[in-house]
Order: structure tokens, then C-alpha cells, then sequence
């Protein structure tokens, strides 16, 4: 076996063959080779037995001049970040990765897989609803097809919502700011160009809400929190900027919880329009709250592990929340890159499949994203899908589903993989908001590198969470659990190493998961039983009303669960929500699926009172 001077000795003799620049000053590329190497070997083999060696003392008996002449540069301050800057490595749900799925895509497809396809608004047929309610609680694709027959003018139905949404926000607290100058001017503007012959697609003139957490330049955008409630973007995020490209109208930034948690925000709790004595969930909650309400056509929410899912089934609506990348996350708050996405939150399956089709595909400025097929089936045939069903499922949707068709597949429990410890998400919650954090310990006082022991949701600060509108001094906050110093302080002490490991068992489930969904084009279970999971994995899921009934919602209180002072309130009928999981990248085949099933029903289409 070679001794570390054989292996010198051979390096020396190597680096003498080199050719190097005689006219450069100082050390020669060579000797420097040379050098660096016994100084690495000294180290790695004792310094005093290295330099007894013949022929090896003198170029390490003084280094200082070598080293004096190669100093690095002087070390650059680091570069201040916030929350928007994602890191280079980047989570991909594909079990094979990235190249692989382009492979078979365009092996499947050619180059259509990477054509966006057209979204044909069917026509409006018969008399228009003269009722102003009526017109509000529309399906989005009924408004377009209105819309496009000039039967109704984006004007009309934009100064419906406006005046629902003045009028009923102070029982539903689901709008943060309301855009009503710029939204009647977008709509005029929308109708002038339908005038003239220019139509932009299924979606001109139609209103929509977004919940604010996504950049409108000019606009106030709060993240939920009174720290960031003056926080004004000079620009649009890309979601923002497509659905106006696509002529849609933005009424209003609706509420979500704060830093995306919950239905608490700085202004208060968003409430269920069925049942205004409970929450809307979150943290879409203004979304889901505003299109059960009937106060926009559609909304658009943000899921990390079931904020849209959560929202869509406490508040009956319908819902897509897409496969990991295949929507743009630009210019929206940053709570976990590698499982932040962005949904259309509406009342049927068919307008999530009308809005997708516009948000879908790449985008340069979120390197997560994909494009991939997307074709809605208005007319798609059960019986040809692959759909796997859990003893758990709803019975009444899968009895509905098999008497049009589907033949259903007993599926077991889905994969699980030990160790996971959340995934990481803490560490991604705590480098997202490290700017805020460095910046709320200054106000407190508070050395990072020393955080004293935390007993349950106390803060680490002297100065306790926001507390919101409409809770009492000594009542419990409900913010508190979202606040800063929980969430985003706790991932701070993560070893790097642990937080590499979860996210090799983190490759193992998607694994799992690929292996358990081979044969599947999706699966019904249930409604919660795999949001944290599909958090983890990437995969789509449908959100559907599939029943009317009195729901069964946990507690009263400030958050929500009942206790000895403040007994569990009851509940009025509403629609009971179901939800479709699919396969990677098949979001068109769970709402087409839905839309089968919606077409049979009336629950969709049911109207909560408000008042």
C-alpha cells in the first residue's frame, strides 16, 4: 500500500509534466499545486513526520509568502434576502424526475403536450335572470357565456359583486381591501374590447377575488398580519398578471389567515356564510368565504398542507388544488417551496377547469413549474377510469359515480415512510421569514443564538401575538398558534443534516406513492384523510358538494372547539364536500370526473341566507 509520500511523490511527478505561464509573477501554477497539496497532507498526516522528509522541508518551512500572495478576497458582506428568493434546490414531484416526465410527455404527445388547449365556453340558452342574486350565484362559466352573448355587460355583473360584497363583508369579514374603481374601470375596459371585436377568452370580464397573499402593484398586499398591512408591491404577481391578460376582473384582496394559517387575520375571523357562528377555515378563507357568498364569480387560494381543501369543504364550494408545478407561485408569499401551490377555488368543478386552463404552465420566474396536458372532458366516459375507492369514502358520492359508471377499485391504506418529521416544512417556514424574524427579535430584544425555553404556544418575545378584532383580554388568541415566534423561530435549531435526511425519506414516499397510484387515475377517500401526505407528494385533488346536511364541524370558542364555558354551537344545513385525489398531473380527470357527478346533483348550486 502506497505511503502519503508515495502519493506526494506521484503528485509531484504529475504536476511536473504541467505546463504553466513563465512570464506570471509570483508562485507558478505548478509549485503552488505543489505546496497546496503538502500543506493538505500535513494536516491530514502530522505536520512534524511530513517535514522530516527528504527533500520536502524547505517549501514547508516558510509558506507565509505564498499565502500572503494568494490571499482570498476580503470576505463580502452577505446578501440581505426576504421572503421571495427561493433556494437552488428545487422539489419535483415526478417519482423518475423532470426529464423523464418530458420524455414521456413528448414520446405521448409530441409538442401538443406543451400547447395550451382551448377552453370552449358553451352557449347561453333561454331567458336571463333578472334577479341580481340570482345572476351572483352563477356558475363563472354561465357569467362568461352571458358575457360573451352581450346578454349581460362585465359592467353589470361586476357592480353586482361590488355591492354584495360592501354589503355583506360586515358578516363575513372576507375582504382585506376592495378594489372598486379599478375594478369597474377593468371591466369597462372589457367591455369596450368585446365591443370592438376582441375577445380574450373564457375568462373576459369575469370577477374574481384573490386572496392576499399574492403582489397587485399599487395595492396593499398583508400577508394577514398588522406588520405588513402597508406593504405595497410596484409589481403583479404572474398569476395576477395572466388572469388580466385572460380579461378576467379583480374585485377585491380577500382575507387569509395570518401568514397563511387559519381564518384569523388582523381585521378579525372570516366566517362560514352557511354558518356565520363558525370560522371559514384556512388560511383561503376569504376565497372560500366570498364564493360560497355569492360575492365573486370565482377566487383564487393558496394551499401549503390544506388551505384550499380546508376552506372549499367547510364552506361547500368546489375546488382544484393542482399538482406541485403547475401553477406559477411568483409574487406570492413564501411559506414552503417545495409545497406552496395556487387554486382555483369556485362553485363547480367546471370553473376551476375554465381558470386553470388559464394559470397553468411555465413560468420563468418560479423554476418549479411544468407545463403539462391539461383537457377538461365535459363528457368523459366513468367506466373507461381507473378510480380506486377507501372503505372510508362517502357513500352517497360513490353510489352517484357507480350509477354513472365508474367501476370502482378497492384501494388499501396509502404508503406511509417513518422519520418524515413534517418533511422539513419548519425549516423552510423559518428560512422564508428569517428577514422577519432578525427583524421582530431587534424589537423584543431577543438574541437569536440564546431563545429561552418555550412552554406550549407562549412567545419567545416580551411582547405577546396580535391579537385580532373581537377577542377579549383574557380570552385565548387565536392567532397565536400562527404568530411569528412559533412557527417561523422553531426551524431555526434544525440540524442541516436532519433536514437533508427528511428530504431523502421525503424521495422515498413520493416513491411509494408513484408505486401505490400505477395503476390508478385517482381515488376517492376520506375528505381530509390525505391532504398532509399529498402535501409532501405533490399530488391534485378535486374538492366537490356532495351531499346537503346539518355538518358536523368541531366546536365553538374563540377557535373554534368547544369547552366548559362555551358549549358547541349548532349548525344550520349545508353542503357536505367530498374530495377526489389524482394521479400526478391528471387534474383535468378529477374534474372531469367531478363535473360528471355535478351534472347528475343540484348541491353545487345551493344559496346560503345571509342576514
Amino acid at each position: 500500500m502506497d505511503t502519503p509520500l508515495d502519493v506526494l511523490a506521484q503528485a509531484e511527478a504529475e504536476l511536473a509534466a504541467m505546463d504553466f505561464d513563465e512570464t506570471a509573477s509570483g508562485l507558478d501554477r505548478r509549485q503552488f499545486m505543489f505546496r497546496s497539496l503538502v500543506a493538505a497532507a500535513a494536516s491530514a498526516f502530522g505536520a512534524p513526520a511530513m517535514a522530516g522528509a527528504q527533500g520536502l522541508r524547505a517549501p514547508l518551512i516558510d509558506m507565509s509568502g505564498v499565502w500572503s500572495e494568494l490571499q482570498p478576497p476580503a470576505q463580502q458582506p452577505a446578501v440581505p434576502l426576504g421572503n421571495g428568493e427561493a433556494p437552488a434546490l428545487q422539489f419535483m414531484p415526478y417519482p423518475e424526475g423532470t426529464g423523464a416526465l418530458m420524455e414521456k410527455l413528448v414520446s405521448q404527445h409530441g409538442a401538443k403536450a406543451f400547447t395550451r388547449a382551448t377552453f370552449p365556453v358553451e352557449k347561453w340558452n333561454g331567458a336571463v335572470p333578472t334577479d341580481p342574486e340570482a345572476l351572483a350565484f352563477l356558475p363563472a362559466h354561465r357569467i362568461s357565456a352571458l358575457i360573451k352573448a352581450r346578454r349581460i355587460t362585465s359592467r353589470q355583473i361586476t357592480d353586482i359583486y361590488l355591492e354584495r360584497l360592501k354589503r355583506l363583508n360586515p358578516q363575513l369579514n372576507c375582504v382585506v381591501t376592495l378594489m372598486e374603481t379599478s375594478a369597474r374601470a377593468e371591466a369597462d375596459a372589457m367591455d369596450a374590447e368585446l365591443k370592438a371585436g376582441k375577445d380574450r377568452g373564457p375568462l373576459h370580464g369575469v370577477p374574481y377575488g384573490i386572496k392576499d397573499l399574492f403582489a397587485t402593484k399599487g395595492v396593499p398586499t398583508s400577508w394577514g398580519s398588522p406588520d405588513f398591512k402597508d406593504q405595497v408591491f410596484d409589481y403583479d404577481a404572474e398569476i395576477v398578471t395572466r388572469l388580466r391578460n385572460g380579461g378576467a376582473v379583480l374585485l377585491a384582496k380577500l382575507s387569509t389567515g395570518l401568514y397563511a394559517q387559519n381564518d384569523w387575520w388582523y381585521g378579525g375571523r372570516t366566517n362560514n356564510p352557511w354558518n356565520l357562528n363558525i370560522g371559514a377555515s384556512g388560511s383561503s378563507a376569504g376565497p372560500g368565504s366570498a364564493t360560497a357568498a355569492g360575492c365573486v364569480a370565482f377566487a383564487i387560494g393558496t394551499e401549503t398542507q390544506g388551505s384550499i381543501v380546508s376552506p372549499s369543504i367547510r364552506n361547500g364550494i368546489s375546488a382544484l388544488r393542482p399538482t406541485y408545478g403547475r401553477v406559477s407561485r411568483h409574487g406570492g408569499m413564501v411559506l414552503s417551496w417545495s409545497q406552496d401551490r395556487v387554486g382555483p377555488m369556485c362553485r363547480t368543478a367546471e370553473d376551476c377547469a375554465m381558470v386553470f386552463n388559464v394559470l397553468h404552465g411555465v413560468d420563468p420566474k418560479d423554476s418549479s413549474t411544468v407545463t403539462t396536458p391539461f383537457n377538461f372532458d365535459r363528457n368523459i366516459k366513468l367506466a373507461s377510469l381507473r378510480i380506486g375507492v377507501d372503505a372510508a369514502a362517502p357513500k352517497e358520492l360513490v353510489d352517484q359515480l357507480k350509477a354513472l359508471g365508474m367501476a370502482p377499485r378497492e384501494i388499501s391504506a396509502r404508503p406511509t415512510v417513518g422519520g418524515m418529521q413534517g418533511g422539513g416544512l419548519n425549516v423552510e417556514y423559518a428560512a422564508a421569514f428569517d428577514f422577519f424574524v432578525q427583524r421582530k427579535a431587534k424589537e423584543f430584544g431577543l438574541d437569536l443564538n440564546k431563545l429561552p425555553e418555550r412552554t406550549g404556544n407562549a412567545p419567545f418575545g416580551n411582547t405577546p401575538p396580535a391579537r385580532p378584532a373581537g377577542i377579549a383580554a383574557d380570552a385565548t388568541n387565536p392567532m397565536a398558534g400562527a404568530d411569528w415566534n412559533p412557527r417561523f423561530v422553531g426551524g431555526r435549531v434544525t440540524p442541516g443534516w436532519e433536514f437533508v435526511q427528511n428530504q431523502r425519506r421525503r424521495l422515498l414516499l413520493v416513491q411509494a406513492w408513484g408505486n401505490f397510484m400505477k395503476d390508478l387515475d385517482g381515488f376517492i377517500a376520506a375528505p381530509q384523510a390525505d391532504v398532509a401526505p399529498n402535501a409532501q407528494t405533490g399530488h391534485p385533488c378535486a374538492v366537490l358538494p356532495y351531499k346537503f346536511d346539518v355538518p358536523t364541524f368541531g366546536g365553538g370558542g374563540p377557535g373554534g372547539a368547544a369547552n366548559a364555558t362555551t358549549p358547541a354551537p349548532t349548525y344550520k344545513a349545508q353542503p357536505i364536500c367530498a374530495v377526489i385525489t389524482g394521479n400526478l398531473y391528471n387534474d383535468d380527470i378529477i374534474l372531469s370526473v367531478a363535473h360528471q357527478f355535478q351534472k347528475a346533483t343540484d348541491f353545487h348550486s345551493r344559496r346560503p341566507t345571509i342576514g
